[in-house]
């Protein structure tokens, strides 16, 4: 029986194009960082570092301190101490980004729903952003950080999607047991992980990413439509 839902957001509750949202984000994070001297290229490749520090984070500290080692390592000290400068653009500056995504009336009504029905819900969004930034994403989505029991950041993680530890420190953080969990997500790579553990895996197709081009017949797919017919027979 299935009684945790475990939603993806960028591309599942959040509709968006993962190029133009990444355009977005970048345009306007090297221009609040240009004025103290951070070069725009060398300041999106350390971005991409950081992340690929995360990314392979083994779980010997938070991803957030993961990030922070690489991004050090490539700006130094300078870089740990401009660290408000950062907090600062995902309270300002990224509220526009909002601009690059989509909204799905479906998405909150969905959700909404499901926990109406009785599930334990989590979001369970790659944790390469800081909480402040996850927050907003989920407000941009129509929700709010309290339809669930857990949203996992760059502060409170350990692994990065498709790391099957990162679902298991979500069920070990909420004593889950995997095999009454259904994740859903649009990655057909990391969001598909998850059944590594055990849980189930609902593909939304909406904003789908298949960059193997893995055959998903397998899996249980579709829009909200077809999700909440799947969870209604569960």
């Amino acid at each position: 029986m299935i009684k945790n839902i475990l939603f993806d957001l960028d591309g599942t509750l959040l509709p968006m194009d993962q190029d133009k949202f990444a355009n977005g984000y970048f345009s306007r994070l090297v221009k609040k960082l240009a004025p103290l001297g951070y070069d725009p290229k060398k300041t999106v490749d350390g971005i991409w570092a950081g992340t690929a520090a995360m990314v392979k984070n083994n779980g010997d500290c938070t991803n957030e301190q993961a990030f922070w080692n690489k991004f050090g390592e490539i700006f130094g000290e300078k870089a740990i101490k401009d660290k408000p400068v950062f907090d600062e653009y995902y309270r300002v500056e990224f509220q526009d980004v909002k601009t690059d995504c989509g909204f799905n009336t479906q998405a909150a009504g969905t959700v909404k729903k499901l926990k109406k029905d009785g599930f334990k819900l989590i979001l369970a969004t790659n944790p390469i952003f800081p909480a402040v930034a996850t927050e907003s994403r989920i407000k941009w989505a129509g929700l709010d950080k309290d339809d669930f029991e857990l949203y996992t950041t760059y502060e409170n993680s350990h692994y990065c999607k498709p790391n099957p530890d990162y679902y298991r420190e979500i069920c070990e953080k909420l004593s889950l047991n995997p095999t009454e969990c259904l994740m859903v997500g649009n990655d057909a790579e990391e969001d598909a992980a998850a059944e590594k553990l055990g849980m189930r895996v609902f593909l939304l197709t909406d904003c789908l990413i298949n960059k193997k081009g893995k055959d998903i017949s397998g899996y249980p797919h579709g829009g909200f439509k077809e999700l909440t017919e799947y969870t209604d027979k569960i």
